[in-house]
């Protein structure tokens, strides 16, 4: 039985260049090398984003519908986020 199977695959032409210029660069051997590294890419990030749901978005959620008096005010983290802002900004200067 075999442990592949072959699809047939469109690709936009900036992304199909990209998998070319990467088997062309020495980078992947193959085309479907590069397609098979992106797919594990995908599915990395996949499970990053489910285990960073589970681990602090679903805690987090929890925490706040037990106990409503945590939450803050979209203007309160507005204000938070333009007085970081405005620090950020007098660093770089």
């Amino acid at each position: 039985m075999r442990s592949t199977r072959q699809l047939s695959v469109t690709l936009p032409n900036d992304m199909a260049k990209m998998v070319r210029n990467k088997v062309a660069s020495g980078e992947y051997a193959t085309e479907s090398e590069v397609i098979r590294d992106g797919l594990r890419a995908l599915e990395a990030r996949d499970r990053a984003v489910e285990h960073w749901l589970r681990e602090a978005v679903v805690p987090a959620y929890d925490a706040l519908k037990a106990d409503p008096s945590r939450a803050i005010s979209s203007a309160a983290v507005r204000k938070t986020l333009a007085k970081a802002h405005r620090k950020a900004g007098k660093r770089r200067r």
